[in-house]
């Protein structure tokens, strides 16, 4: 398989040229992928030699997470929603040896579900929040459901996510941000939710001062096109002033925080400045990683052609949101989306200078759900496995060719970045558009307890019309590698 650093992250960087305003978007969820049934075939799979694959579960509905009880059995979560605004029950799901699937519990529709552990025999979900605000659960395995924590401000672009339990017997979870990159704009409009939450807004961890730089826009329904002005962490419609402090509280967007696993005390604060930290894992060497889906071509301060990132998540840092990207300082053309206005600072000062991601992961690639190899059974031992969900172009910004929809490992000791699980193909995309029986779209990955066996999640089929998300139902699959 091929091995690269920085490959996507240039290609998409040096292609400030009229060659790429003249061309279209060529999405993996773009163009003629409907199909009636999704064909799953593993063997349309490229692996390393050595490696199989295999369909463990099919049928599922947005799954996002596996993990594993005392006994070694697999569970599933299915996330209740989706982009494109669609509302499900979110469900706690076995895996039975046949394939079939036993539902364990059933949540209430304020999805998605992102993330799940099992811990001294217990199941936790972080529950994103989409309508009623974020949640930790507690999970028994009769199904009793326990909320742990509640309103958490994940109502908007981003969620409450991926969950793990650290040695200090804690639960250590994610916040995404309300926007794209710090100001409500026309796109949180079509997101949906801020019709919803009209003044809903991002919140720092702690307090801030604005430079007061400010944004104007119109809604699309309003017959008039009446123009607002907007300012960072503020709702919509309300501009800000040059040396405006705006308060900070916890908990906050775009940060990871953590809770004792019974629960029952506030959230601790453990490092912030992410834009939407998905996954979160810890190595062997008991160091804290976390993936983090980078800035979009879309809204009133649109960020153009930075790459996703593995971090290694420090207690106490600020890690750049919103004005540094992979620890690069926003401030000018290197970041201007074609025939847009060039994106400066929100902030007029900073908490600290932010550090350099262990790896960038590629433009739109959606990296999501990571895990580490803990066994020479398996093979590299101490890299980390990502899963990348692919782009949603054309509504996050144009590219050239499908990004993502496959797994990559990364050594975070170097930060080479290697493919291992990809469908064949002339290109990488989705099997959708490549009209085969493989990948669809991974959004996370966990190895089973004897760390023999890597498993994926595949969200399943997602396809980008227009300005419309329209995500398949009965899509999604649970695939298994492990060597021959």
């Amino acid at each position: 398989m091929r091995s690269f650093r920085y490959l996507l992250p240039l290609l998409f960087t040096f292609s400030l040229s009229g060659c790429f305003r003249l061309l279209s978007s060529d999405g993996g969820g773009q163009g003629d992928i409907r199909m009636n049934v999704r064909p799953v075939d593993p063997a349309d799979i490229a692996l390393p030699a050595g490696y199989k694959a295999e369909a463990v579960a099919t049928g599922l509905t947005f799954p996002t997470g596996v993990t594993f009880d005392d006994q070694g059995r697999a569970y599933v979560i299915e996330a209740g929603y989706s982009y494109g605004e669609v509302f499900l029950e979110p469900r706690l799901l076995r895996v039975e040896p046949d394939g079939s699937l036993t539902t364990i519990a059933i949540g209430a529709k304020n999805g998605p579900w992102t993330g799940v552990t099992f811990h001294n025999g217990s199941f936790y979900v972080s529950e994103g929040g989409e309508l009623l605000g974020g949640k930790i659960l507690r999970i028994s395995p009769e199904g009793n459901i326990t909320t742990l924590l509640e309103n958490l401000p994940t109502m908007g672009d981003h969620h409450t996510n991926g969950i793990v339990v650290g040695s200090d017997n804690k639960l250590y979870f994610s916040l995404g941000t309300a926007t794209n990159s710090g100001v409500v704009g026309p796109d949180n409009y079509d997101f949906g939710w801020l019709k919803r939450y009209p003044d809903f807004h991002d919140i720092p961890c702690q307090d801030v001062v604005l430079v007061g730089r400010n944004y104007t826009s119109e809604l699309p329904p309003e017959p008039e096109r009446e123009k607002h002005t907007t300012g960072a962490y503020s709702p919509y419609g309300t501009p800000t002033t040059e040396g405006q402090v705006i308060e900070g509280r916890i908990p906050c967007s775009g940060a990871v925080l953590r809770i004792p696993v019974e629960g029952g005390a506030p959230p601790e604060l453990i490092a912030w400045g992410f834009r939407n930290p998905f996954g979160l894992a810890f190595s062997p060497a008991g160091k804290l990683y976390t993936s983090e889906n980078a800035f979009d071509v879309r809204g009133s301060r649109p960020i153009w052609g930075v790459s996703d990132n593995l971090w290694e998540v420090q207690e106490g840092m600020w890690y750049g949101w919103p004005d540094y990207a992979g620890g690069m300082l926003i401030n000018g053309e290197r970041f201007e989306a074609p025939d847009k206005k060039a994106p400066q600072p929100l902030l007029a000062q900073h908490p600290n200078t932010p550090p350099k991601p262990i790896a960038k992961l590629g433009v739109h690639s959606s990296s999501n759900g990571l895990d580490f190899s803990r066994s020479d059974a398996f093979g590299y031992k101490g890299q980390a496995f990502v899963a990348q969900f692919g782009d949603q172009a054309p509504d996050v910004g144009k590219v050239l060719a499908p990004v993502g929809y496959k797994i990559v490992r990364v050594n975070v000791e170097n930060g080479v970045i290697s493919d291992f699980a990809a469908n064949r193909g002339k290109i990488v995309a989705p099997a959708s558009k490549l009209k085969t029986g493989g990948l669809e779209r991974p959004i996370s990955v966990k190895f089973s307890p004897d760390g023999e066996s890597l498993y994926i999640v595949d969200f399943g089929i997602l396809y980008m019309g227009g300005k419309e998300m329209n995500p398949e139902v009965k899509t999604g699959v649970v695939w298994k590698i492990t060597k021959k």
